[in-house]
């Protein structure tokens, strides 16, 4: 018999599946048509990098209606730009952006509001206008995802998962600290599962949460992945991944058909003669087991059956760059699965591939951090990797709304989608540096202008002193 509990969620699940799933809605549905009561601005005479990949075009007008962008075309030449009650807004020498979207951050383990909202306050007037919580007490990450959408805190919007792993993983403290109240492993977003879990059950639980996808986390063996994956898929719900689920191998994890995998370094455990049982053994990746030179053939398989299944690859692999740099000052911190040089390779050749590379970071930067860790990604992915940055806009923008099944919405300049996007003074092509001459973020057509961002302080960050 169910407990009052369960059947609550249960019945909240079914109230919540149009707003929680990324895939409820239809291929061709179309996005809400703006009202004509809502305040419209010109952004007229900017260069547009629309996110696609396609080149810049210079000197164009964007109409924003609301919260969606309503036209675009060269300067002077939008109906309806020249009404009255138009405001515009003259931005000739500046370039848009689509906003930028880091699609791996952690936010509530344990449970932090103050540091978040702090966090959350950086990323939005940098040009971050949504994020892809990876694990977390959602308890908390849904107060702030509400607070986000409505406005209310300086936030980029918060798309987020339901963990489910093996038995053995719910042992982690950090678990602990992220179902403070309720026995580790039996909250609807932290779930453990073994052979004998009802999953229609253990996933409606999930979707009740209002989350955007189950995150396969930990200690679960390749059939029980496909299970979960499969039920997932069937109640229209997103599923994220570890590239490797101990003891369950890059190649399965594929196979199952998850939407999203995170960590390229957990892609060269396919290359191990023996799989470690388990994500608690953190024996690092042994390097001499790639190919000596070029690219590894066990490797291009992976990334073909990538491409073959449409999975995105969340990187993170400025990282493990950063990490390794900083063992050589203090060489005993303990290593982590993989060196920067491993990583930088294994990104590049997924890259090259034609493997799409969202720009997730799993890191905040701290106190001391200026700006937000998406900037650090992408200048990964630019200067470690080689992408032209170009297509390191496309990753950070475009796939990584691809990536939190919000790309009907957001991720691309294109009429009919949400005003998100950044307003720079330098050309970011010339140089990704110029992220940091951002003059305005505008999400959901309402603008935050750089000048009136308040820098995190130590007090809101807590005891993080890095």
């Amino acid at each position: 018999m169910h407990s009052p509990f369960r059947l609550a969620v249960h019945r909240m699940a079914a109230l919540v599946l149009a707003l929680s799933s990324p895939l409820a809605l239809c291929a061709g549905s179309e996005p809400p048509k703006p009202s004509a009561t809502e305040p419209v601005t010109l952004y007229a005479g900017v260069t547009i990098i629309d996110g696609t990949g396609a080149p810049a075009v210079p000197d164009q007008d964007m109409l924003v209606r609301g919260e969606r962008i309503v036209a675009l075309g060269p300067h002077g030449s939008l109906a309806g730009s020249k009404e009255a009650g138009v405001r515009t807004i003259d931005l000739h020498g500046s370039y848009v952006i689509p906003g930028l979207i880091d699609s791996h951050v952690h936010l509530a383990t344990p449970p932090d509001a103050k540091r978040a909202r702090a966090l959350l306050r950086r990323n939005l007037y940098a040009g971050v206008t949504a994020v892809r919580d990876m694990a977390d007490d959602l308890r908390s990450i849904g107060e702030l995802a509400r607070e986000a959408r409505a406005s209310e805190i300086p936030s980029p919007d918060i798309y987020y998962a339901a963990v489910m792993a093996g038995p053995e993983f719910f042992a982690d403290p950090r678990v602990a600290a992220a179902s403070y109240g309720v026995t580790p492993g039996k909250s609807p977003w932290m779930q453990a599962i073994d052979k004998d879990t009802d999953l229609r059950e253990a996933v409606t639980l999930a979707r009740g949460t209002s989350a955007t996808a189950i995150k396969v986390y930990a200690d679960l063996p390749p059939d029980r992945v496909a299970a979960i994956t499969a039920e997932a898929h069937r109640q229209h719900i997103m599923v994220w991944a570890h590239s490797a689920v101990f003891p369950t191998r890059p190649a399965d994890v594929i196979d199952a058909g998850v939407d999203v995998i995170s960590h390229a370094c957990y892609l060269a455990y396919q290359l191990e003669p023996v799989m470690l049982k388990s994500y608690e053994d953190h024996t690092p990746f042994h390097d001499e087991l790639l190919a000596k030179s070029g690219d590894d053939p066990v490797m291009a398989g992976l990334y073909r059956d990538m491409l073959k299944h449409g999975t995105i690859l969340d990187a993170t692999g400025s990282l493990f760059v950063r990490y390794d740099a900083s063992r050589k000052a203090h060489p005993d911190r303990k290593p982590l699965r993989c060196t920067g040089p491993t990583t930088v390779r294994l990104v590049r050749q997924a890259w090259q591939a034609g493997v799409p590379i969202s720009t997730g970071t799993d890191d905040d930067g701290g106190v001391k951090s200026a700006w937000p860790s998406v900037y650090d990604e992408m200048l990964f992915l630019a200067h470690d990797v080689g992408m032209p940055p170009l297509q390191v806009i496309r990753s950070a923008t475009l796939v990584g709304a691809e990536a939190a099944g919000q790309a009907q919405d957001m991720g691309s300049i294109a009429p009919g989608k949400l005003a998100n996007f950044a307003v720079l003074s330098a050309d970011p092509l010339k140089d990704l540096g110029n992220l940091r001459s951002i003059r305005m973020t505008v999400k959901r057509g309402h603008a935050y202008p750089r000048a009136d961002y308040r820098p995190v302080t130590k007090e809101e960050m807590g005891d993080d002193d890095e």
